[in-house]
This record gives structure tokens, sequence and C-alpha cells, in this order.
């Protein structure tokens, strides 16, 4: 059973950077750098919000690869 707790917070680039004040840019780097989990969904990126500001919370190490 999926409940609104268990469920990730999935965002594309545009939409995290908003929500977080972060740069487009930033983002995209932390992709293409493979330092932050993504899902490609045909020609969009999606990254779960919430393994994302865990990895900027914990600095460089980082438990979001």
């Amino acid at each position: 059973m999926i409940t609104s707790n268990n469920v990730p917070r999935m965002r594309t680039i545009r939409q995290t950077a908003e929500e977080t004040g972060l740069h487009e840019y930033f983002i995209r780097q932390l992709v293409k750098q493979d330092r932050i989990r993504y899902v490609k969904a045909g020609r969009k990126v999606l990254i779960n919000l919430d393994l994302l500001i865990e990895y900027l919370n914990s600095g460089e190490q980082g438990a979001a690869i």
C-alpha cells in the first residue's frame, strides 16, 4: 500500500531549482558528476528532492549516491 509518507518527492531540475533556491546549472552539475541520485524519464531528469536536501546538509560526504 502506498502512502504519502513513502512516495519520493521527484522533481525536474527546474522545479528543484525553484523549490531550493539553487541555480539550475549547479543541480545539472551534480547530476552530471553523479553526486546525487536521479532518474531519467524520457528526456527529463527527475531528482529525489529529499535525498538532494540530505546530500546538501551532509556536505561532500553525501549519502545521496
